[in-house]
C-alpha cells in the first residue's frame, strides 16, 4: 500500500506524521507481499485506485469496474483485501495518535514560549491574568469535580489482544523520533515493526465467543493497571507545577477533583448477566488490582531507599512505628530486611506484608491496613522522615506521587455504580408488599399513592421482608444486590458504591422504592437522634424527551417528602442526577434531544436552587455522535457554568476506552484538556459569567426544536416503512453476531423500535454511512426560523458567534455531516426488497442533508462543510477512499448471507468476512457506536 500512503502523506500538514504514515504503509505493503505475493498487493492497490478516481469525479465506467473486481473475487482474496484495508486503517490511526503525544512535546520544548492551548498551563494562566486572588483559585479548585466513568457499552469492536500489539507498534513508532539512533538500530526497529505488523496480519481480530462480564471488568481494569493509575497522578502534579510558577508562595496540595468511576460489573438494566455475585467478584478483582499497584510502588522504593543510619539521622517516629509493625505484624509473605542500619526499608518490608493481609480476609486485622487511610499515615512516616534528613527530591519523587495514588485509588480502585431498570424495582415491591400483606396490587397504585405508602414505609422503622420467605427469582436478585451493597460497604469502604441509578426513571417512586430496599439492609436508616444516614444514594436516569420534560417535577416532589431530604443533609446536601444522552437522541432527533437536554439542566437547577440543594449531573455520553459524543474537554465546556454544582460525572464508553487511554501519553492529553476546561467553567462560575444568551435565542430554539422534533417523528415513527428501511438497509442484525459485549442488543426479546438500545441504532447507521442519529432533522428545525429571511440568518449567525451551546451543536453537525456519505449509503438500499420503499426513504433522507448542509454554511459562513477544522476536514477526505472498498465489499456480503438465510441455510466464513468489514469500516470512520 505505498502508492495509497504517498498520497495520503501528500495532503498531512506535518511532515513528521507523513513519515510515519508512509513507513507503516511500506510495511504493510511487505507484509501484504510476503504473505499474498505482488499480486495480492497490486490488487488491493488497483481497488484503491478506482475508488480514488470515483471520489475526485462520478465515472460510470469505473464504478461498474469496481463493483464487478470486488464481485469476481475468490473468498480467500476477497478476504485478504478486506484485511488489507481495515489494518491500514489501524496503522493510520496509530500514526495520528502519535502525532497528537509529539505536537505536545513540542509545546514543551519551547520552555515555555508557547503555551498548548486546551493545556493546564493555560488555563492556570487565564486565572492570573484575570486577576483572580489565591482565595478565589482555592475556591475554585474545591468545587470544581469531574468523575469519569467507564462503562461496558459493545462498541468497543477492537480485542484486547490487537489492542496490545497496537500499542507495541505506537512504542516503536514513537522511536523513529530519537536522534541517536544509529542507522543500524533503524533496521532493527524496521525488523521489529515489520514482525508486529506481521503478528497483526495473522491475529484473529474478530471475537470467537461473547465476553463475559467479568472479561470486561477485567478490560476495564486494562487501562487502570496500563495508564491511568500513573497518569492521573501526574495531572494533579502539573496543576501544582502550574499554580505554583503562577501564584508563588503557596503551598499547593490540590483536592481530589478528577477520579475515575466504573459500572462494569454494576449495570444490570437489560443484562441477565449481572448477578450480585458479579457485582461482588467485580469488586474483589479492583481490589486485587489496587493492591498489586501498591505492592509494585513498595518494592521499586524498597530498591531504591538506602539510607543508612550510618550517614543520615532519621525520625523517632519512623523507628517507633518500625517497633510497633514487628510487635503486631507477623512476617509470613515477606522476608525480614537483615540490615537494621537501613530503616526504610525494613519499614518498606512490613508495609509490604500489611498490603499483602489487606487482600486476605483471614488475615490478623492488626497485620493489615483497615483503610486507606491507615496506609497514607505510613507513607506520611516515611515522607517526613526522608525530609528530616533533606532528602526533599527523594520525597517529592516517590512519596507524594504513591500518596495521591492512594487518595485516589483507595483500595477499591474505581468507585462502582449500580444500575438497574426501574421496572424491575416495581416488580419486586409489588412481591415483597403483597407476601406482607401491605397491598396486594402495588404496581397498580396511582403515583400519589404509591409515593404515600413508600413514605410511610421508610418513616416506619420495622422491615418488610424476611429472611424466611421465598420470593421468586427476580425479586430475591434484587434485594440480594441491596444486600450486597451492603456488605460491599463494610468491607471496601463506603466510597466503592455509593451511587444506585435508575434507568427510565419516570416518577417519584422509582426513587423512593430504591431507597426502601436500602433502609432494609440499613444502607438507610434512621438514628436515634432522628438524623437520617443513607450511604447508597438513589439516582434518576431521564432519558426520554417527555422524562426531560418531567425531571423538574419528580425531583421537586422528593425534596418535599422529609424522609428523603433528610437522606442529603449528610452529603451538604447532594443530590446527583443522569441525563441520558442515546435514548434522548433516538426519541426525538439529535437536535431536539441536545436543547432538551440543556433545558432540563437549568430548569433542575433552577429548582433545586430552590431548596438549597447542590446537584451532581451525570452526562450520559456515548462514543458516536449520535449519543452525545465529543471530545472530552468540549463535553466539559458544554456544562453551563451555572449548572456546575456540585460537580459532573460524564460515561466514558466502548471504543472512546482504547482512543482515549490504551496510550500514556494520548491518556495525559486528554485528562489534560479535561482539566484545564474544568478549571475554566468553575473560573467563569465564580465570576459569575454564564453564556451570552439573550432569552430570544432560547425561544428561536425552543421553535427550532420543535420543528426538528416533528421532522425527525414523521420519519422515525411515524412513516410505516421506516423501520423496514432501517433492518434491511444496514447490518442492524449482523453486529449483534459482532461478540463485542455480554448484553444483548435489544432489553426484550422484542422487534419494537422503543426496545432497540441506542448503541446498535447508531452503530448500524455509522456502518452503512448516513449517520443519521447524529444530524437528520437539523435542517428542517434551522429552516423553520430561517425561512429564508436575511435578518433570521444574521441572528442565527449571532448565535454561532457568541453563544457555546449554539457553536459546538453547529460544529457536531458539520462533522457528522463531514463523515456520512449519501452516495456510499445509497448502495446500501440495493438490499431493500422493495425497490420503492429503498427510493423513497432514500430521497427524504437526502433532502434532509442538503438542506442541512446548505443551512449550515449559510450560517457558519464557511465555502465548504469543515472548513472551521482544516485537519479533521483533510483526514475525513482522505481517509473515505480506503472506507469506500470496505462499504462496498460489505454491502455484496451482506447481499449474499442473506440470500443464503433466506433458505434457512447459513454461512460462517461469509458471515466473518461480513464482520471483518464492519470492524473495518469502524477503525476507518473512528466510530462504532
Amino acid at each position: 500500500m505505498s502508492e495509497s500512503t504517498n498520497a495520503l502523506a501528500k495532503n498531512q500538514p506535518s511532515s513528521l506524521l507523513r513519515r510515519d504514515v508512509r513507513f507503516l504503509g511500506n510495511i504493510l505493503g511487505d507484509v501484504l507481499v510476503h504473505q499474498g505475493g505482488n499480486e495480492l498487493l497490486e490488487i488491493v492497490e488497483k481497488i484503491r485506485e478506482m475508488s480514488k478516481t470515483l471520489r475526485t469525479q462520478f465515472d460510470r465506467e469505473v464504478y461498474n469496474e469496481i463493483k464487478e473486481t470486488i464481485k469476481s473475487f475468490d473468498p480467500d482474496i476477497r478476504h485478504q483485501v478486506i484485511r488489507a484495508f481495515a489494518i491500514y486503517f489501524q496503522l493510520v490511526n496509530i500514526a495520528e495518535q502519535n502525532h497528537r503525544i509529539r505536537r505536545k512535546k513540542d509545546y514543551e520544548r519551547s520552555a515555555g514560549e508557547s503555551i498548548q492551548p486546551g493545556s493546564i498551563e493555560s488555563a492556570v494562566k487565564e486565572l492570573k491574568e484575570r486577576n483572580l486572588a489565591v482565595d478565589d483559585v482555592l475556591e475554585i479548585m474545591g468545587r470544581i469535580s469531574l468523575e469519569l466513568v467507564i462503562t461496558a457499552h459493545p462498541t468497543e469492536a477492537t480485542r484486547r489482544a490487537v489492542l496490545d500489539i497496537h500499542r507495541r507498534i505506537s512504542d516503536d513508532v514513537m522511536e523513529l523520533d530519537n536522534p541517536m539512533l544509529t542507522v543500524r538500530e533503524r533496521e532493527q526497529l524496521r525488523d521489529r515493526l515489520l514482525a508486529e505488523v506481521l503478528t497483526l496480519w495473522q491475529t484473529d481480530e474478530l471475537r470467537d465467543r461473547k465476553p463475559t462480564v467479568l472479561d470486561e471488568v477485567s478490560n476495564g481494569l486494562y487501562y487502570f493497571d496500563e495508564t491511568l493509575f500513573d497518569v492521573l497522578p501526574n495531572v494533579y502534579a502539573e496543576v501544582e507545577r502550574c499554580l505554583e510558577k503562577y501564584y508563588p508562595g503557596e503551598n499547593w496540595h490540590v483536592p481530589n477533583f478528577l477520579r475515575f468511576g466504573s459500572w462494569i460489573g454494576g449495570d444490570r438494566d437489560g443484562n441477565p448477566s449481572v448477578k450480585a455475585n458479579v457485582t461482588w467478584q467485580t469488586l474483589l478483582m479492583h481490589r486485587e488490582v489496587a493492591l498489586a499497584k501498591y505492592e509494585e510502588a513498595l518494592r521499586t522504593m524498597a530498591s531504591h531507599m538506602t539510607f543508612s543510619k550510618n550517614i543520615v539521622s532519621v525520625t523517632d517516629e519512623l523507628l517507633q512505628s518500625i517497633e510497633k509493625d514487628r510487635s503486631l505484624v507477623q512476617l509470613k509473605k515477606e522476608e525480614p530486611w537483615r540490615n537494621e542500619k537501613e530503616p526504610y526499608r525494613v519499614k518498606l518490608t512490613y508495609m509490604l506484608e500489611k498490603i499483602h493481609n489487606t487482600g486476605s480476609r483471614s488475615a490478623e486485622e492488626e497485620g493489615k491496613y483497615s483503610s486507606p487511610k491507615e496506609f497514607i499515615q505510613d507513607l506520611e512516616i516515611i515522607e517526613r522522615s526522608l525530609r528530616n534528613h533533606y532528602a526533599d527530591f527523594v520525597a517529592d519523587h516517590y512519596l507524594l506521587k504513591l500518596i495521591r495514588q492512594v487518595e485516589l485509588f483507595g483500595f477499591h480502585m474505581a468507585k462502582l455504580d449500580i444500575r438497574q431498570h426501574s421496572r424491575e424495582h416495581e416488580s419486586a415491591m409489588t412481591e415483597v408488599l403483597a407476601r406482607m400483606g401491605i397491598v396486594s396490587n402495588y404496581s397498580e397504585l396511582d403515583e400519589a399513592a404509591k409515593v404515600e405508602l413508600l413514605t410511610g414505609v421508610l418513616n416506619d422503622p420495622r422491615l418488610i421482608t424476611s429472611p424466611y420467605m421465598d420470593y421468586s427469582e427476580s425479586t430475591q436478585e434484587c434485594l440480594d444486590v441491596f444486600k450486597t451493597v451492603k456488605e460491599a460497604q463494610l468491607l471496601f469502604g463506603q466510597d466503592c458504591i455509593s451511587s444506585y441509578l435508575i434507568s427510565m426513571t419516570e416518577s417519584a417512586s422509582d426513587l423512593l422504592e430504591v431507597m426502601v430496599f436500602s433502609k432494609e439492609v440499613g444502607l438507610y436508616r434512621r438514628e436515634k437522634d432522628g438524623k437520617v444516614l443513607c450511604t447508597l444514594q438513589p439516582v434518576p436516569l431521564f432519558e426520554t424527551v417527555d422524562d426531560l420534560h418531567a425531571a423538574p417535577e419528580i425531583m421537586r416532589t422528593l425534596f418535599e417528602i422529609p424522609a428523603y431530604r433528610a437522606s442529603l443533609d449528610d452529603l451538604n446536601p447532594l443530590q446527583e442526577i443522569m441525563l441520558g444522552y442515546s435514548d434522548s437522541n433516538k426519541d426525538g432527533g439529535v437536535l431536539t434531544a441536545n436543547w432538551e437536554l440543556r433545558s432540563a439542566l437549568e430548569n433542575i437547577t433552577e429548582m433545586a436552587n430552590q431548596f438549597d440543594i447542590k446537584l451532581k449531573f451525570f452526562h450520559g455520553r456515548g462514543g458516536a455522535l449520535g449519543r452525545g459524543g465529543m471530545p472530552l474537554y468540549r463535553s466539559v465546556m458544554a456544562q453551563p457554568p451555572q449548572t456546575l454544582g456540585a460537580g459532573v460525572k460524564i460515561t466514558e464508553q466502548g471504543e472512546v476506552l482504547s482512543q482515549r487511554y490504551s496510550v500514556k501519553g494520548i491518556a495525559y492529553r486528554s485528562l489534560e484538556q479535561a482539566t484545564s476546561a474544568l478549571i475554566k467553567v468553575g473560573m467563569y462560575a465564580k465570576l459569575s459569567q454564564n453564556e451570552a444568551c439573550a432569552s430570544e435565542w432560547e425561544e428561536i430554539m425552543e421553535q427550532i426544536s420543535q420543528a426538528s422534533l416533528n421532522k425527525y417523528q414523521d420519519l422515525v415513527f411515524r412513516d410505516k416503512d421506516f423501520l423496514t428501511f432501517f433492518r434491511e438497509s444496514t447490518p442492524l442484525k449482523e453486529i449483534g453476531e459482532l461478540n463485542i459485549g455480554s448484553r444483548p442488543s435489544k432489553r426484550s426479546n422484542s422487534d419494537r423500535f422503543e426496545d432497540l438500545r441506542a448503541i446498535p441504532w447508531v452503530f448500524a447507521w455509522t456502518q452503512c454511512r448516513y449517520l443519521f442519529p447524529a444530524w437528520y432533522a437539523s435542517g428542517t428545525g434551522l429552516q423553520s426560523f430561517y425561512n429564508d429571511k436575511p435578518e433570521n440568518l444574521a441572528t442565527l449567525r449571532e448565535m454561532y458567534q457568541k453563544w457555546p451551546f449554539f457553536r459546538t451543536t453547529i460544529d457536531n453537525l458539520q462533522m457528522a455531516l463531514a463523515k456520512a456519505d449519501l452516495n456510499i449509503a445509497k448502495e446500501y438500499g440495493r438490499m431493500v426488497k422493495d425497490p420503492s420503499i429503498a427510493e423513497r426513504i432514500y430521497e427524504l433522507i437526502r433532502e434532509e442533508y442538503e438542506l442541512t448542509s446548505k443551512i449550515l454554511l449559510l450560517i457558519t459562513g464557511q465555502q465548504e462543510i469543515m472548513d472551521n477544522d482544516p485537519n479533521l476536514q483533510e483526514s475525513i477526505r482522505l481517509r473515505n477512499p480506503y472506507v469506500d472498498p470496505l462499504s462496498y465489499m460489505q454491502v455484496e456480503l451482506l447481499t449474499e448471507l442473506r440470500a443464503i438465510r433466506e433458505k434457512q441455510e447459513d454461512d460462517p466464513t461469509l458471515l466473518r468476512e461480513v464482520l471483518l468489514t464492519i470492524n473495518g469500516i469502524a477503525a476507518g470512520m473512528r466510530n462504532t457506536g
